[in-house]
């Protein structure tokens, strides 16, 4: 990976670079300018271009013709950190930060020219953020900023100059944006300068650069709509210069122009002022008086600060002051201000024609016509507005006439859950500005005929809409008040803010409904539970709240999505959980748990080993039950596991059965709604639904509605409305409201802790060691049978030193088939839905990487890395490093620094357990994948210690892969058996397995079938 940089700089131009990691050579001393030790040259540049998905205009139009242009390549300096040395190779750590200093360096970069410039800059997705983006800072900056020229370009936001187009910032929000954009600037956008020379100009202003560029944006885009062909007089050789054609002014012209255009421009230029105009919205005193709007002066740094007409015009000087400030001209400010007013809101006008005008009455109607349609235009043209307190947030609710609700659960439940569309008891009442109406007292308002009203000394508004929606509500609901807990949620989430389009303005809960409200919303807290007593192991602190959360959604018939990183143990919980419905005489009928096919083998043993007393059926097989059968032996047992393959093959028979839970684990298997396995889950019925998976979202916002829909249906609304709503908003658009929207919609149902979080972090051990079961595809286990079969008669037949050989060799074998049938049959392309070992490592590196870890992955066949690390680069979509015996020590070298070192270093590395098992420091990662088993534990644990060492500053999880049913799993179990006397037992590689008798070597080679994935 690389990262793209990019300043405007005051020459008129934007300059853009490359950054990439490589190693640092010994420094070489050289006249002038540095190069700067990371920076592209052209050529990778233009390369690393090519490949991204940005508009580069004048790269996109000298590719079409075959070369690279070198007249928009240019170097340029920027400063930076200088790097310290220690001996003759850069260190970057060398020195301590009170000693780093600016330096120049020169780098290659291309030139782009304003109308370039906007063009690449609108195509900077606004999306990549995070330690893999290839956006820098910089970049970044420019790239949100020229997002606001387009805004200022849509809204006409420019005047001409005497020679370029130049942007006009008037209005309070603009200014605003300004203040926020100079305070956010880069420190770095500031340090870019032309030339070879050591010399270093002071850094320019931020604000001086911000004008800078938002003037030639401006200027650029504006040119492109403007053109006059025959200038006839001053005025069109004038504006034909500020077009696409060039024009030029005599002096004389020119100084009339400009003058002309001072003046024009004058009223709008607030840029150097201190105090504008502003208007002051006073309701009457008593009822039938009119409403007035004041006229004053207001400091544009502390609106709060204002200087009334009156006082104004009272002192007829240059220079006022007023309460410890200086106001320059005021009465002219003042007049000046009030003229673009009138332009804005004629009614001002009359007011205008008095010596000293002061304020301008309405009425009613007028004043709410101005509240509504008048004074956001005012504002956008800089001119300031003060409303009253309770009319200022028109978008909030409190002031508004709507319904205040109290809600309980039923107080006779009936049998089952409630549910999401259960219903509640509530009553409502009518409510404006936070008083309660009776329908006596809405009625005198309404009879009233004024939208806006007053209400014990409050003035508020009274929407026609509302009233209209509130006799609506009277005429409809009467005495009959029913309302869903989906509602409630909706309320108190802030999803729904209207019933039958009445506002609720204030919701409370009593009861039970407000400890679900209240620890759903997330400012309740759980009752912790105890570690159910057929539970074999400890639950730890976080573990047991995971499970007290299952416990409660559970209860309430809701479905829950258990969204934990990997590694903090989601399947314990799960089964601990059952453990507790079954301890509590809860469950009643059979739980059905659907995984991935890869991990049927790991479930079966995770519960054998943490609740043996559960009763378990693996459907699973060609020797399954089927219809009627399997209905019958469900009965006996608590939990049946199956896979996403049979649920769509054998949904008929699995719905044969009353469900109480269906648990699905890898729940990602679901995020395509479409497709058939998902469709046949969600024909499933059971009391409560659960979901287990460390990424709800991958790659799109539509899979967590597919997880959500299954879990709770209709909650987040049909899929075309959420990717309205939600998916294009916040995908496409970055719109922060609606994803908080979201968030407080989906954390109800949603339990994610992070590896990351230090109450979590302290929870796990330094080093987790996990195995990793597996079955065999049928291809699998066809050329695992031929091979045994084939070799054994062979072993019987040799002695000595030849058949030590057969065996060795037949191992070798036995190991490449596990791995993959392409590297038995030394193919050149691995699929994975050939080798269910593959399959899982896929999933589990999806998880991994999607939650910001690394991962190292071990094997011993060189060759399988050489397949390996294509597949995974065309399956996960990024770079995979692969380190064996004859890569190059200089290459080597290298690509360990890299993944040390490099901020955006590929996430996955493939090593072979020869070249890379010792010697290696690699402890940025904090994954360990044994893909295939060397069986000696200390060559195994050396290579985990790449990891697992001095420097290590997170907790390392380290996964050992076994094929069940084959003779990985039964070596797997004897080292296991054995821990203790492991170095011992087979502390000499696979060396002891050549010394079984023929019958002991069948015994641990036979193939068990039933762990042959038949799908």
């Amino acid at each position: 990976m690389a990262v793209l940089h990019g300043s405007w700089v005051s020459q008129g131009g934007f300059f853009l670079w490359g950054e990439t990691w490589r190693r640092l050579e010994a420094k070489q001393d050289a006249p002038g300018v540095p190069l700067h030790p990371y920076a592209m040259n052209q050529s990778e540049l233009l390369t690393f271009l090519e490949a991204l998905p940005l508009k580069v205009p004048s790269l996109e139009e000298d590719t079409k013709r075959g070369r690279k242009s070198a007249t928009t390549l240019k170097n340029w300096q920027v400063r930076g950190l200088a790097l310290p040395t220690e001996g003759d190779a850069p260190q970057l750590s060398a020195a301590p930060v009170s000693e780093w200093v600016l330096y120049p360096w020169q780098v290659a970069g291309l030139w782009l020219e304003p109308a370039q410039a906007f063009e690449l800059l609108n195509s900077v997705p606004l999306g990549t953020l995070g330690e893999e983006s290839f956006v820098g800072g910089d970049l970044r900056f420019w790239s949100h900023v020229a997002r606001w020229a387009l805004d200022l370009l849509a809204r006409s936001k420019f005047l001409p100059g005497l020679h370029h187009w130049e942007v006009l910032l008037d209005s309070s929000t603009d200014q605003m944006r300004s203040r926020h954009f100079i305070r956010q600037m880069p420190s770095v956008c500031r340090l870019y300068q032309s030339g070879e020379e050591l010399a270093i100009d002071l850094p320019i202003e931020p604000q001086d650069l911000l004008r800078d560029f938002l003037n030639h944006m401006v200027d650029a885009q504006v040119r492109q709509s403007v053109s006059i062909a025959k200038p006839s007089s001053l005025l069109q050789t004038w504006i034909q210069g500020l077009g696409t054609k060039a024009a030029t002014l005599s002096e004389t012209d020119a100084t009339t122009l400009s003058n002309a255009l001072e003046i024009w421009k004058a009223p709008l230029q607030k840029d150097q002022e201190q105090f504008r105009v502003c208007l002051k919205l006073i309701p009457p005193v008593e009822a039938y008086q009119s409403w007035v709007i004041e006229y004053l002066l207001q400091a544009i740094d502390d609106p709060e600060f204002t200087v009334s007409a009156p006082i104004i015009w009272r002192n007829p000087v240059e220079r006022l002051q007023h309460e410890g400030r200086i106001i320059e001209r005021p009465q002219e400010t003042l007049l000046m201000g009030l003229g673009l007013a009138s332009r804005l809101y004629p009614l001002i006008e009359p007011s205008l024609q008095d010596a000293r005008p002061q304020a301008l009455q309405l009425d009613p109607k007028q004043a709410y016509e101005f509240i509504m349609n008048t004074v956001w235009r005012l504002q956008d043209s800089g001119i300031g507005v003060i409303l009253p307190e309770s009319l200022a947030n028109r978008g909030g609710l409190a002031n508004r006439l709507g319904l205040r609700i109290k809600a309980s659960t039923p107080t006779k439940q009936k049998k089952g859950k409630l549910g999401l569309q259960g219903l509640l008891n509530f009553q409502w009442e009518l409510s404006i500005g936070g008083q309660s109406l009776s329908k006596k007292e809405f009625d005198r308002l309404v009879a009233q005929n004024s939208p806006l009203v007053e209400i014990n000394g409050e003035w508020v508004e009274l929407r026609s809409s509302d009233i209209k929606s509130a006799q609506s509500f009277f005429a409809a609901r009467k005495d009959q008040t029913t309302l869903s807990l989906e509602d409630a949620l909706r309320i108190s989430t802030g999803d729904t803010q209207t019933i039958e389009k009445l506002p609720v303005v204030s919701f409370e809960a009593s009861g039970a409904l407000q400890e679900l409200v209240t620890t759903l919303t997330g400012t309740g807290t759980l009752e912790e539970i105890e570690t159910p007593k057929e539970f074999r192991g400890e639950l730890r602190p976080y573990q047991a709240r995971g499970v007290a959360w299952l416990q409660f959604l559970e209860k309430w018939g809701l479905g829950a999505c258990l969204a934990d990183d990997m590694g903090l143990g989601k399947t314990i919980q799960l089964i601990a959980f059952i453990l507790t419905l079954k301890q509590n005489r809860l469950l009643e009928q059979p739980i059905l748990l659907i995984c991935p096919t890869s991990v049927l083998g790991n479930w079966e043993r995770e519960v054998k080993k943490f609740a043996p007393t559960l009763k378990v059926i693996v459907h699973h097989g060609d020797k399954r039950s089927q219809n009627q059968a399997f209905a019958k032996a469900t009965k006996s047992a608590n939990l049946i596991i199956t896979s996403y393959t049979l649920v769509q093959r054998d949904l008929k028979t699995l719905q044969l059965v009353e469900w109480q839970g269906i648990v699905l684990d890898e729940a990602q298997n679901i995020k395509n709604a479409e497709a058939k396995q998902s469709q046949a889950v969600r024909e499933l019925e059971a009391e409560f639904r659960i979901a287990l998976t460390g990424t709800p979202v991958e790659n799109r916002l539509t899979e967590l509605w597919s997880i959500l829909d299954f879990l709770n249906p209709g909650y987040l609304g049909q899929k075309n409305f959420f990717q309205r709503r939600f998916a294009i908003p916040i995908e496409r658009y970055g719109d922060t409201t609606s994803m908080q929207t979201l968030r407080s919609l989906t954390q109800p149902f949603i339990l994610r802790r992070l590896k990351t979080d230090k109450t979590i972090i302290q929870d796990l051990p330094e080093k987790q060691e996990m195995a990793v079961y597996c079955g065999l595809s049928a291809e699998q286990a066809a050329l695992y049978q031929a091979t045994v079969d084939q070799s054994l008669a062979e072993i019987e037949a040799a002695d000595g030193i030849q058949r030590k050989g057969i065996i060795l060799a037949l191992l070798t074998k036995l190991k490449q088939i596990c791995n993959h049938p392409a590297l038995f049959n030394k193919e050149e392309q691995a699929e994975s839905n050939r080798s269910a070992k593959l399959q899982r490592l896929e999933e589990m590196l999806e998880e991994a990487v999607s939650e910001g870890d690394r991962a190292l992955i071990f094997t011993q066949f060189a060759e399988w890395g050489k397949l390996l690390k294509p597949h995974l680069e065309k399956q996960l979509g990024r770079e995979t490093l692969f380190l064996y015996g004859s890569t190059p020590k200089k290459q080597r070298e290298a690509m360990i620094d890299r993944f040390q070192n490099d901020p955006q270093a590929p996430r996955i590395f493939i090593l072979s357990l020869k070249a890379g098992g010792v010697g290696l420091n690699l402890t940025r990662a904090n994954h360990v994948f044994h893909y295939d088993r060397w069986w000696n534990p200390a060559v195994e644990n050396q290579a985990t210690d790449r990891v697992f060492r001095i420097g290590q500053t997170r907790n390392v999880q380290v996964h050992k892969f076994v094929c069940t049913g084959t003779l990985e799993e039964r070596i797997h179990d004897m080292i296991e058996s054995k821990k203790a006397l492991a170095e011992q037992v087979v502390g000499t590689g696979e060396n002891w397995l050549t010394e079984l008798n023929t019958d002991q070597l069948r015994d641990l080679l036979l193939l068990d079938r039933t762990a042959v994935i038949e799908e």
